[in-house]
């Protein structure tokens, strides 16, 4: 198959490429950069200039692919505090990829979060592949995304967890969180820190990708998730631990002031579960979990 894969040179695009070469599939990634086109190339694949901004591009790249992955997202743009402002750009995008494929079969993709399932008002017990929001900045994409099943596109919706981690991931929010812990001298969380989160590792979230690629049923909501929820104060202990800072609990009213655009997220309960995405496409992690991961000290060199 041939495949378009934006975000090729991020840090999930790194490790689905070699994936996707690994299967037999021919590569196209997406580049905006001459260090993101030298990267595609070195991993063996070829590359193509453009950006999310490109809706023509876009759609013409789509048109001469067998299949798309969709893993573009800015990030700098999130980073900054205009989170809608990068959903938009994002839902612009993926517009643009569908309107390539409608039709014709094609397999269509896409990346959300776990953390959608808040919005969707789920507490109390691991959110489900069955669950959703109506709707809300990056969750009307991914609602999008599963009604183009009835529009002739094999889509999918992969959501990834706060936490995808690996030695592949330089930027992500565990770096973040290490960052804050080292900046302000203790690494927190919020109240009794019994809140959990989901993780994955990066080549196991890379191979729910290639699987959902080659086999997901049309209109597959996806979860690539290997640990279901750690407590969030167990995440902040381990970092304590590895950047050498003592481990403090703070109020919920302080937790903005602490970690900035995170400050919303950190202490919410997003337990998730991956049961039906294992089998459905016959998938398992193969790789550390985080705490494990964490404690190979890679993180913190």
């Amino acid at each position: 198959m041939r495949v378009l894969v934006t975000g090729a040179s991020g840090h999930i695009g790194s490790a689905v490429v070699p994936e996707l070469l690994r299967a037999g599939h021919q590569v196209v990634g997406l580049a905006r950069s001459d260090r993101s086109a030298e990267a595609i190339a070195a991993a063996g694949a070829e590359v193509r200039r453009g950006d999310l901004d490109d809706l023509d591009g876009l759609r013409e790249a789509a048109e001469a692919a067998d299949g798309v992955i969709h893993l573009a997202f800015k990030h700098d743009l999130m980073g900054a505090g205009d989170f809608a402002g990068a959903a938009a750009a994002d839902f612009a995008a993926i517009k643009a990829l569908a309107s390539a494929l409608e039709g014709t079969g094609k397999p269509l993709v896409t990346s959300s979060g776990t953390l959608m399932l808040v919005s969707a008002g789920i507490t109390g017990r691991p959110g489900t592949e069955a669950d959703f929001a109506p709707g809300g900045p990056r969750v009307d994409a991914e609602n999008f995304v599963i009604g183009l099943a009835e529009h002739g596109v094999r889509s999918s919706a992969v959501r990834l967890p706060p936490i995808v981690h690996s030695s592949l991931d330089h930027h992500g929010f565990a770096h973040i969180l290490i960052g804050v812990a080292r900046q302000t001298g203790a690494s927190a969380y919020v109240g009794d820190g019994t809140n959990r989160w989901p993780s994955v590792h990066t080549l196991d979230a890379a191979r729910v990708y290639r699987l959902a690629l080659e086999s997901a049923p049309a209109g597959s909501r996806l979860h690539a998730v290997a640990d279901e929820g750690i407590p969030f104060r167990d995440i902040a202990a381990t970092i304590g631990r590895g950047a050498g800072v003592p481990v403090e609990s703070i109020s919920a009213e302080d937790a903005g002031e602490r970690f900035a655009f995170l400050g919303t997220v950190v202490g919410v309960d997003n337990p998730t579960s991956s049961e039906t995405t294992r089998k459905v496409l016959g998938w398992e992690p193969a790789h550390p979990g985080l705490i494990e991961d964490l404690d190979q000290g890679h993180y913190f060199a």
